[in-house]
């Protein structure tokens, strides 16, 4: 690439930087240490969710330097600003959890204001956890202006007793603990040997999910969402990110012309042939939503369906994302899917390039078992399932990678909870039997509110020896690294009186993944009777911000978002 001269007069930064009137904001500039060439130089927006909550953001302030040394290169200005993060890691099992969904519109919120409030042109966005990457990718596409999506990258697996770990273990540690099965040292000795590095959870939990999400939608250069947190091959990645995105300004490539239905069906075949989180469930729908596109949890799990389950990763596999990269990528795992049509290659991505383009100089890798040739998968449909019934009109969501089909069919009553904790302590006082459905519910997006995840009640059910014993079911999510028969996402959520919420003791649930049903054997006039005596319940939040969020969020089906989206804006910020 040559550095190039660029026209301002049709960018947004020509609002803050252009003609006399302008002279005050220049002077904030010059404050600054700009000089009079950079003022007039387009400017980029290098969006990081750094912070010292968790390892997964702590590398992300790094990366960003070598973002902008990218940018500056060929002739743009960078302007680097952080947002915010809420790690479900940290958030999990206790009411913090509540922030995690909502802080991925919170995300996308503040870099649009930042974005807004400065007259920045392109977006160059680096993120680490679950609703970070989300979150900094709905921001992308919301104002439009060329973006490219940088990862901060997974973390590298820990070694307990000569075998690899990754915070799963930790998180299923504590239920082998509560059963005796684990003593107060070696559990001691897990939890300092799990996460040795920096990097977002190492296995296909959400992150990872994500991250390869966003180089199967084009909005990342290809291999970058790979390359672990502490390799240094990633100052490279993020040197060309930042390089490349003024290239997207010189030709006026956007974001909307990249995510596309095609690229959002991209997203979700590679979600479902690497065994990913069902929350790119809620996610996917958000992204689209944020476009103007019309792809709800039914368009994903249709396509969930028809893709074959090709990736052996962990929490299903044996696997994790070091060992993906190292093979080849994400790219080795798109190319097999491409050659074998379940990807479409003529959408548009980051480089200017087409999938298809992309992929073209990817060599299958034979020497490898980490991603098996799409025509020889692990399973021929998707490693996560949709289902629907009269108990999930609204859809649910199942991650089904490493189960067996005899264990993908499950009936039994139901066991009943109002909340996370309620059920969490029945398990952690051994006070369940085996062959029931526990059902948690009033953790939806309004109920919860905020859409808890459950990792702490089934990595403890696992950790028991149960996780193949019992099944569970919420109006909530659950997260990346859990793994069992456990289906997220029911809808309508209890708190707005679905089906969920009229479940009763002893209600028989029959769950079957193959076939996409999730019902409960009660007749209609039973359900409509225990409808009529329903009654909405108080969450305890009266204000703040999850309180606003249960205001504006909708169902989990479209991606729980919280505002009309494309479809109801009347000027895109990339045109003002």
């Amino acid at each position: 690439m040559t550095e190039r001269v660029y026209d301002k007069s049709k960018l947004p930064s020509r609002h803050v930087t252009e003609g006399p009137a302008r002279a005050p904001h220049r002077s904030y500039y010059y404050a600054m240490g700009l000089t009079e060439k950079q003022i007039h130089q387009p400017f980029v927006g290098v969006a990081t969710c750094w912070n010292e909550a968790a390892p997964c953001n702590i590398a992300l302030m790094r990366q960003a330097q070598a973002v902008k040394k990218g940018v500056a290169a060929q002739g743009g200005t960078p302007r680097e600003f952080c947002t915010i993060t809420v790690t479900d890691g940290i958030a999990m099992g206790h009411e913090g959890m509540r922030s995690s969904l909502p802080s991925r519109d919170v995300i996308a919120d503040s870099v649009e204001l930042t974005m807004r409030g400065h007259g920045y042109d392109a977006l160059v966005g680096l993120a680490g956890c679950d609703k970070s990457l989300p979150g900094m990718m709905m921001a992308m596409v919301r104002l439009n202006v060329p973006s490219v999506f940088i990862y901060g990258g997974s973390i590298l697996p820990g070694s307990f007793r000569g075998q690899p770990v990754t915070v799963q273990d930790v998180f299923e540690a504590v239920g082998k603990h509560s059963v005796g099965a684990m003593s107060d040292a070696d559990l001691a000795e897990l939890e300092k040997a799990a996460c040795p590095s920096a990097g977002a959870c190492g296995a296909q939990f959400t992150a990872n999910t994500m991250a390869t999400v966003s180089e199967a939608i084009g909005l990342a250069l290809p291999y970058s969402a790979g390359a672990p947190a502490p390799y240094e091959i990633r100052d490279q990645f993020c040197m060309t990110a930042g390089e490349m995105v003024m290239e997207l300004v010189a030709r006026n490539i956007r974001p909307r012309d990249i995510v596309t239905r095609k690229a959002l069906e991209n997203a979700a075949v590679v979600v479902a042939a690497s065994g990913g989180s069902t929350n790119a469930a809620l996610h996917l729908p958000a992204i689209a939503h944020e476009c103007g596109i019309d792809f709800d949890l039914f368009d994903v799990a249709e396509i969930f369906k028809r893709t074959p389950y090709i990736a052996d990763l962990k929490p299903g596999g044996r696997y994790v994302a070091k060992d993906l990269f190292e093979v080849g990528g994400i790219p080795l795992l798109m190319k097999t899917l491409l050659d074998h049509g379940f990807m479409h290659g003529d959408c548009l991505t980051v480089t200017g390039r087409t999938m298809a383009e992309n992929m073209a100089s990817v060599k299958w890798n034979p020497d490898q078992d980490v991603v098996r040739p799409a025509d020889k998968p692990i399973t021929v449909t998707g490693g996560v399932v949709g289902l629907k019934g009269n108990l999930a009109p609204e859809g649910a969501i199942v991650k089904v990678a490493g189960m067996p089909p005899e264990k993908q069919v499950f009936k039994g009553p139901a066991r009943v909870f109002d909340g996370e904790e309620a059920c969490f302590a029945a398990v952690r006082d051994r006070k369940y039997r085996e062959g029931e459905v526990l059902v948690i519910r009033y953790e939806g997006p309004k109920g919860g509110p905020g859409m808890r995840e459950m990792l702490s009640t089934t990595a403890a059910l696992y950790g028991q020896g149960m996780g193949d014993k019992v099944a569970l079911i919420t109006d909530g999510r659950f997260s990346g690294a859990t793994r069992g028969f456990c289906i997220g996402h029911v809808g309508p959520e209890a708190a707005v009186g679905g089906p969920i919420g009229l479940l009763q003791d002893g209600d028989i649930i029959e769950m079957d993944a193959i076939n996409g049903v999730l019902a409960v054997h009660v007749s209609d006039e039973e359900l409509d009777r225990r409808r009529q005596a329903w009654q909405p319940r108080e969450t305890s939040y009266g204000s703040g911000v999850v309180w606003k969020f249960a205001q504006t969020v909708g169902p989990a089906r479209y991606g729980a978002v919280t505002h009309p989206g494309a479809k109801g804006e009347k000027q895109c910020y990339a045109d003002l």
